[in-house]
């Protein structure tokens, strides 16, 4: 059973380095907390800009969930037309790296639909677990 914590932020570009933030806050020193500011930053800016959550008066919600050796980070959206997935980019694309980042830093990571909206989620190993 996951211990967890979360926040809903405004679907606003700057609220992703809320979402940093409050990830960091919880995780602290503790030694995935690099990794998981990264994958919140990655999950949350994909729900603004791929998602209704980016719409006027859009939001998403951040949750952290504490396991015995890992560490879940969840970020789920109002939804949209996409399916989350690793996309295979070129040298001089702009963008479409985030997931891929989020795969590398996760012992496993996901998606789901919701009635009314998605959930991405990533689970972070604690060291020495």
């Amino acid at each position: 059973m996951l211990t967890k914590w979360c926040r809903a932020f405004p679907g606003l570009p700057e609220q992703v380095a809320e979402a940093r933030h409050f990830v960091a806050a919880l995780l602290g020193h503790w030694c995935c907390a690099d990794e998981g500011v990264l994958v919140v930053g990655e999950l949350a800016a994909n729900a603004v800009r791929h998602t209704l959550s980016g719409k006027p008066g859009g939001w998403f919600l951040v949750v952290v969930g504490f396991g015995a050796d890992f560490v879940r980070i969840e970020v789920i959206d109002q939804g949209g037309d996409g399916v989350p997935a690793v996309r295979e980019v070129t040298g001089l694309d702009e963008g479409g790296r985030g997931l891929t980042l989020v795969a590398a830093c996760a012992k496993e990571w996901g998606a789901k639909t919701l009635p009314k909206g998605s959930s991405v989620w990533a689970d972070l190993v604690w060291e020495g677990a």
